[in-house]
């Protein structure tokens, strides 16, 4: 559970646990399952399912002390005592949660090494932006993901440089973006300061605006110090001043131009174009994003490839195709795969290339990787591929890996195809999950083909659209361009 302590009167068969500190009810959370644990540091276990214990222990044993004893170094001590993860199975709804000693995460993300440090550490970050300093409504929910996000990125700069913090951002950046083109720069939800009017819901907020927006608007504060270091400084005051307790927006930005006195002389509350209140209430993108030339060296050759497969005419094949993606960081080839995704479809002549030299390196890749370039091979109708859509979606359960597919799949000409997978693997799938992705089937059909229910169990529903408000309408908003953790 995610308290502090715990004990187990085997006699009685009862669990018995303590938290000695005050914490808002959205973080207490308990878990329970064929768990077993492992010591992965001098605070620090992990818990997982037997079969997936010695991988969990490979990929984190030593180094979330490493994350913890920096983050500590940047915002003070770690209050919470224990720093434990619990590997829930591929079908929890989430991808990661920021529960105080115990940390949920998504054990698909064990693929990963490059997303689970991210995922990890940005929880980790949350002990102390949004669990020991709390958002006071879900109107603000920037000042936990957004101040998390920051933190996140000093940690990984701190402890894997600049390049790949700045390559990292630069792929959450475009996925921000592609975010805005969907869904227009008026729309509400892009400001920071949403509000919860009737005929809002309120996970339409759990998008990339809270985090990235959030985030470049953190950024920005920071840089008006000067120094990151200054900006520090100001956020382990801050963390020191409002611990166990709630804030709204007011709080942060009152504690910051009160630390920096010569900020306030300056008005830079109020400098034009950049004023906090258009920060804040603004639609739109970032009023400003941060300076990413330190992560040139890894997104410059994203950038050269993505150029040799899509100029005209294509006469750079031999080029092109002697780039190994597997030298590659997962978050390189990552952005350039989504960057294809955007330009999508492309010619017929560019995807059977693109096939022929990647296609086997992909295949041996992590699902992060995979799950786009079949997303490409989807969206430009590359039936030779298709097989391997189809096994794809046969053996993953999880939602950030199934609900991009399927959207993409029913957008197409491909939704037959579609409904025969949902039909073979609808009972393995989480209930949720299974009824957002029958939404997704539902749109253009009416009415959907029966059912044949005495193939499926009992508590299977049928195959009918029970919302009227689909989640399948901002699906490809709120999944496939808003992968985010908690």
């Amino acid at each position: 559970m995610s308290a502090t302590q715990s004990s187990y009167l085997e006699e009685e068969g009862v669990y018995q646990f303590y938290m000695e500190y005050p914490v808002p009810a959205y973080l207490v959370a308990l878990v329970a399952g064929d768990l077993i644990h492992a010591d992965i540091g001098p605070r620090s276990r992990v818990w997982a399912e037997p079969c997936l214990l010695p991988t969990a222990i490979s990929k984190l044993s030593g180094i979330v002390e490493r994350w913890l004893t920096a983050a500590e170094s940047l915002y003070g001590p770690y209050i919470w005592g224990r720093y434990d993860i619990v590997f829930l199975p591929p079908s929890f709804p989430i991808v990661a949660m920021e529960n105080p000693c115990l940390t949920f995460i998504i054990s698909s993300i064990l693929e990963s090494d490059e997303f689970l440090i991210i995922d990890v550490i940005h929880e980790v970050a949350h002990s102390w932006f949004g669990n020991a300093v709390t958002n006071a409504t879900w109107e603000e929910m920037w000042l936990s993901e957004g101040l998390a996000t920051y933190a996140q990125r000093r940690i990984t700069t701190e402890t894997y440089g600049a390049a790949f913090t700045c390559l990292e951002t630069a792929f959450r950046l475009d996925a921000l973006h592609r975010q805005m083109k969907l869904l227009g720069e008026d729309n509400p939800v892009s400001k920071l300061q949403v509000k919860l009017e009737p005929g809002v819901n309120p996970s339409n907020l759990m998008n990339l605006f809270t985090y990235e927006k959030g985030y470049c608007f953190v950024y920005y504060l920071s840089q008006l110090c000067g120094d990151p270091r200054h900006f520090d400084s100001f956020l382990r005051a801050y963390i020191e001043k409002y611990k166990f307790t709630s804030v709204v927006a007011q709080d942060l930005l009152d504690s910051f131009l009160n630390f920096f006195p010569e900020l306030k002389e300056q008005c830079v509350e109020s400098k034009a174009g950049l004023e906090f209140e258009r920060w804040l209430n603004a639609t739109g993108p970032p009023l400003a994003e941060p300076d990413l030339s330190q992560g040139s060296s890894l997104t410059r050759p994203v950038e050269t490839l993505f150029k040799l497969w899509t100029t005209e005419p294509l006469d750079s094949v031999a080029a092109a195709s002697s780039v190994d993606l597997t030298k590659w960081r997962t978050f390189q080839t990552v952005l350039f795969l989504d960057r294809l995704l955007d330009g999508s479809p492309l010619p017929h002549e560019v995807i059977k290339k693109l096939s022929e030299c990647y296609s086997s390196q992909l295949d041996s890749m992590n699902a992060e990787i995979r799950i786009r370039w079949l997303q490409i091979v989807v969206r430009n109708d590359y039936y030779p591929d298709l097989y391997k859509v189809r096994r794809f979606l046969e053996n993953q359960m999880s939602r950030m890996y199934t609900i991009p597919l399927y959207e993409d799949l029913c957008t197409g000409t491909l939704k037959s195809f579609a409904l025969e997978i949902f039909y073979q693997t609808q009972n393995q799938l989480h209930p949720n999950l299974r009824k957002t992705i029958q939404q997704i089937l539902s749109q253009g059909l009416n009415p959907l083909p029966a059912i044949d229910t005495t193939a499926v169990t009992t508590d299977t529903p049928a195959m009918v659209l029970e919302d009227k408000v689909s989640e399948a309408t901002n699906g490809a908003i709120s999944l496939r361009d808003v992968n985010v953790s908690a």
